[in-house]
């Protein structure tokens, strides 16, 4: 059984005071919950600013940190970039790659994912890897074809035995910050779309290995709906992770759900 896997990308948001101010609200409302600490795992993606201070407050917790993006190059001239090892000195463990807001604001290529991906290995880094549809690309009935080629692309170059060091999110891009979510069975649908994506590039029982996460619009009011689904894994969180107590509610329904083993 896959261990959930709640993930906070906090995207342009809190200042390395507002991250501290987080941290104490956050562990208590979550240890708080039945007494039972901190479960499902834990991620949050912070600003690059907040990676250091963060750190250090969560270091005697489960809470791990990730990057918002990286770069493929170890060190060079490459302005406003970061690189793997940077992140990794920062105290992050996972990366988010590919998110749409990169993809469609900044112009990101799934050549450059592929790219970000095994550099993230690499480094020993945990990449969650982004793919979802926008909503012309849903209405034209391509869904599961633009799915698959972000997840065929972004896993190409990753080995088989490198599959549990892989988060794949499915993150439909009419869904992110519009209040708007996908219905739970056509999460699912698409998800297991992706499992098979992923085998078919990996090998069978790849998928087995690879978690799998919803994001779009994701709060403790929903997140149930969709964890009933085996083949979700856990969530990407955008602005329900914000809120301390109610990214701690988030993290206590996925536990109702799939209770620790």
């Amino acid at each position: 059984m896959r261990t959930p896997l709640l993930a906070a990308n906090w995207k342009m948001n809190k200042t390395i005071e507002e991250a501290l101010q987080f941290v104490g609200p956050f562990l208590q409302a979550a240890n708080a919950e039945e007494g039972k600490g901190l479960w499902p795992e834990i991620l949050i993606c912070p600003p690059f600013t907040a990676l250091p201070a963060l750190s250090a407050a969560l270091a005697e917790s489960s809470v791990g940190l990730g990057g918002q993006d990286v770069f493929w190059e170890k060190q060079g001239a490459f302005t406003g970039e970061i690189s793997p090892g940077m992140l990794k000195d920062a105290g992050c463990t996972y990366v988010i790659v590919g998110h749409s807001e990169r993809r469609h604001l900044l112009g990101e290529t799934d050549e450059m994912v592929e790219a970000k991906v095994r550099a993230a290995l690499n480094e020993g880094l945990r990449p969650v890897i982004c793919v979802g549809e926008t909503l012309e690309e849903r209405e034209k009935g391509d869904t599961y074809e633009v799915c698959r080629r972000m997840t065929r692309l972004g896993l190409a170059g990753v080995k088989p035995d490198e599959a549990s060091s892989v988060v794949m999110a499915y993150e439909p891009v009419w869904a992110i910050g519009t209040g708007k979510e996908a219905k739970p069975e056509d999460a699912g649908k698409v998800v297991r779309h992706i499992r098979e994506t992923v085998d078919a590039v990996l090998g069978p029982g790849g998928s087995a290995q690879v978690r799998v996460l919803y994001g779009g619009s994701v709060k403790s009011a929903n997140i149930r709906q969709f964890m009933l689904d085996e083949d979700i894994d856990g969530a990407l969180v955008g602005g329900a992770s914000l809120d301390p107590v109610e990214f701690a509610r988030i993290a206590s329904e996925i536990r109702k759900v799939r209770p620790p083993r």
